[in-house]
């Protein structure tokens, strides 16, 4: 059965301090070193559960630290998860794609100003990407193959504004849709991330 946007609607109460702004990005078949590799990823110290590592990011948004930020990786079956705070790299095409080499590359992205984007990748081609906000306006190489998984999950596509906005919580459902891999509360309070910084721009 299809998980919808409701499913996640945890993620915005149980950790606001991430919630207002994230990327969350799934890799298939790349252990977090392999990914962080090649993203230029230089190693930190470990972290556990998602509230030291949202700490640990603010604290390293500082101008004298340069352009870099922190990201926490770690294994989910198949697919590493990296996990940006207030961060985009993962959404950014011309650092996505490339780094989509040979490999499903699963991205979604918030910010505090509610722009958010979805981007899905294979093999260094752009298959969707679009702003959940906005489900009408896509663009990639196949923007319509996953439109009745979209519709599933919880994208509004209507004119009149929903009552409840379910498209951030949408996009991890059509993440998990692409990827099988969910996104739980467990995973994000009891894991112990494998830490990085990476550049930002």
């Amino acid at each position: 059965m299809t998980r919808t946007g409701a499913d996640y609607a945890w993620f915005e109460n149980d950790f606001p301090d991430i919630a207002e702004a994230y990327c969350f990005t799934l890799v298939r078949g790349l252990s977090p070193t392999e990914l962080l590799s090649r993203l230029d990823g230089r190693p930190q110290a470990p972290l556990h559960g998602i509230a030291a590592v949202v700490d640990s990011a603010f604290a390293h948004d500082e101008p004298e630290r340069g352009e870099r930020q922190l990201v926490a990786t770690t294994t989910v079956g198949t697919w590493t998860l990296l996990i940006e705070p207030n961060g985009y790299l993962g959404v950014t095409e011309e650092r996505a794609v490339p780094a989509s080499a040979g490999t499903c590359w699963v991205s979604h992205f918030l910010n505090v100003n509610g722009l958010g984007t979805f981007l899905w990748a294979e093999d260094q081609v752009l298959r969707l990407c679009f702003d959940p906000m906005y489900p009408d306006e896509r663009w990639g190489t196949t923007p319509d193959e996953l439109l009745d998984a979209m519709k599933r999950t919880g994208f509004h596509f209507e004119e009149q504004a929903p009552e409840t906005d379910l498209s951030s919580p949408a996009a991890f459902a059509l993440a998990e849709h692409l990827t099988g891999i969910a996104i739980t509360p467990t995973l994000l309070q009891d894991t112990l991330f494998t830490c990085a910084t990476v550049r930002s721009r």
